[in-house]
Parts: structure tokens; sequence; C-alpha cells
């Protein structure tokens, strides 16, 4: 190994990649470098770039590993070598950037030059980046929620999709919470896919009342918060395979349902999760084949509707939705 200062040159995918400072310590309580987390990376390469492959991607910077200040960078450098592929994109401001498209591992070893630990891609490829593929439910606990109430919540998610002809795909987020991604077929754009998300979302509050929530404002939820605006556009969530920046490298796997009841997220970290996926194979191989429709959680929004359930808050850097409740707090009017 390189000592740190120098650098060294890795041949991947048919080209060379060159890391600076491979021996800097990235996770130090574990002791991992930038070079583990290459390899990493590239051995795993045909899972992480299954939930990568022409999907836009920010690029979440952490240069000096996990103890320091992360910075996003959604915009590809100038500097970048030429066989980097991207795509221009646009945000609800108007803006665009050309953003990074990471289809093979030498774009990854590329990122984790930069700093990248984990990888945060649209719901979108870059052939329509206006109809996602790709519904995604985040499931936050609050303070003090136990890790079992989050694996409850979990197998309701399940139920609900299974229960509107959707086949979800459970995997640890990496830190305290859990994601359920949902193939679907493009035909719907950001608000039809976010509006969907959200009638899921109150349905999992009306079947476990108390142990989930889809309030967005936070003194107002109990349990577990599923974020149903991770489906507006320009959000990112982790993606599946993505070691996360915590101190004990824990990677955001990818887990079948049988294994929700009783999996241990310490357990799955960058150095235990290459092992498992060579034992067992990886549990969200045939995501891709799954592809269905919103039609029945649409028809569950439509309910809701009839019922006096509007539009919930939107993230705040959007602009004001008609039909969206106030963005500030009813504690916050009186103060």
């Amino acid at each position: 190994m390189a000592p740190r200062g120098e650098h060294v040159t890795i041949e991947v995918s048919g080209r060379e990649v060159r890391l600076s400072n491979p021996a800097k310590v990235y996770f130090p309580a574990r002791g991992f470098t930038k070079l583990d987390l290459a390899r990493y990376y590239i051995e795993c390469e045909q899972q992480v770039v299954r939930h990568l492959r022409e999907r836009p991607t920010v690029m979440k910077r952490w240069v000096n590993g996990v103890q320091g200040e992360p910075f996003f960078q959604k915009r590809v450098p100038d500097s970048a070598p030429e066989w980097i592929e991207t795509t221009t994109v646009t945000f609800p401001s108007g803006r665009s950037a050309r953003e990074l498209v990471a289809n093979d591992a030498a774009h990854l070893a590329w990122g984790v030059n930069l700093g990248v630990i984990d990888w945060n891609p649209w719901a979108v490829r870059r052939a329509d980046l206006d109809h996602p593929d790709e519904l995604r439910v985040d499931l936050d606990p609050g303070p003090g929620v136990p890790w079992a109430q989050v694996r409850e919540v979990a197998l309701c998610v399940n139920d609900v999709l299974t229960d509107h002809g959707l086949r979800g795909f459970p995997k640890t987020s990496g830190s305290r919470g859990m994601h359920v991604l949902v193939r679907i077929e493009p035909q719907r754009g950001f608000t039809e896919v976010r509006r969907a998300a959200l009638a899921l979302a109150r349905e999992v509050e009306r079947r476990v009342p108390g142990r989930a929530t889809s309030r967005w404002w936070k003194e107002e939820r109990e349990g577990v918060f599923v974020d149903y605006n991770q489906n507006a556009r320009d959000r990112t969530v982790a993606s599946a395979y993505s070691v996360r920046a915590v101190a004990d490298a824990r990677v955001s796997c990818p887990l079948r349902w049988e294994e929700v009841p009783d999996v241990e997220a310490e357990e799955l970290r960058m150095d235990t999760v290459p092992a498992r996926i060579r034992a067992h194979g990886d549990p969200s191989a045939a995501i891709d084949d799954t592809a269905g429709s919103l039609e029945a959680l649409l028809e569950l929004a439509a309910r809701d509707e009839r019922e006096g359930l509007g539009d919930a808050p939107w993230p705040p850097h959007f602009r004001k939705q008609r039909g969206e409740p106030p963005r500030v707090q009813p504690s916050r009017r009186r103060a």
C-alpha cells in the first residue's frame, strides 16, 4: 500500500483510475482506508451498479473521512476524465447541472477518489428524466424509537404494497432506518409518484397507528416517519450497497423479507457484506424485472382525497403547491 500523500493507479473496467492518498483513514473506529472503500466497491460492482445504472447521481464528498464534514457536489467538474458518463438534470428552481452517471466500477473508484462514500441517485434513468421508474419508501424513526419498531413498520409497508399489486425490496438504510425500493413503470411524473407514496404512507399509518406516521412536521410525528417526500423531484436516498458515513462503516444492505424481523443493521458492514453476497447472492437481483403499476395506489390516493385528506407539505425548497397545507407549524404560528 502506498504511504499517505502518494497515490496508486487502479486498473478497473478497462480504465486506469488514479487514487490519491490511498492509505488515508476514512473510518478511524475500524481503520478502513480510502483504498479499502474503493476495493469494496470494485468487488461489489455488479450489485452496486444495479441500483445506479443510468441514474443521475449526486456526489456527497467526505474528503476527510467520516470524522470530517461532507458537502454535496451536483455538478461533475470540468476536469473529470473524458470517459466519465453524465447527464444534465433540471431542479425545481429551474437551474440545471451535469451529474454523474456511475455505470461501472471505474466510475465508482473515480468517485471514491473525490471522497464519495455513499451514492445518492435519482429515481429516474437518463433516457427519461421526468418519469421515475422507482418509488422509494424511506422509514425514518423518531428519537427513542427502537429498531424492532422500524422492522415492524417495514413489514406493514410490504403488506400495503402487496395489497396494491406492487413488489417491494427492503434494505437497511445503513443508519437508523430502513428503505423499501419499488420498481414502477415509468409512466407517471414525480408529482403523481409522490401522490402515490403519500397514499401509501397514510395507509401504513392507519394500519399501525402510533407506530408509524405520515406527518411532515417533526413535533407532530409518532414512531416511524414514512417519508413520502423522498419521491419529489431531485430528492435522493443512499443507494443499495452504499457504505454509509458512520463509524462502523455500515452498508445500506438489501434483504429478503424473511430476514427483516430479525435483521441487525450493525452486522451489515463494509467488511461483512461482500462475504454475504458470495454466500447468499443479492436479494435485490430481480428488482429490474418487477416493474408494477401505480394505479391501485393512485386509486387509494383518490379515495383519501374524497374523504377530505388533501395534499401534505412538500420539501421546504419547493414552491408552494396548490392544495398544500401551510408550511409553518401551528406551534410556530402561535409564537
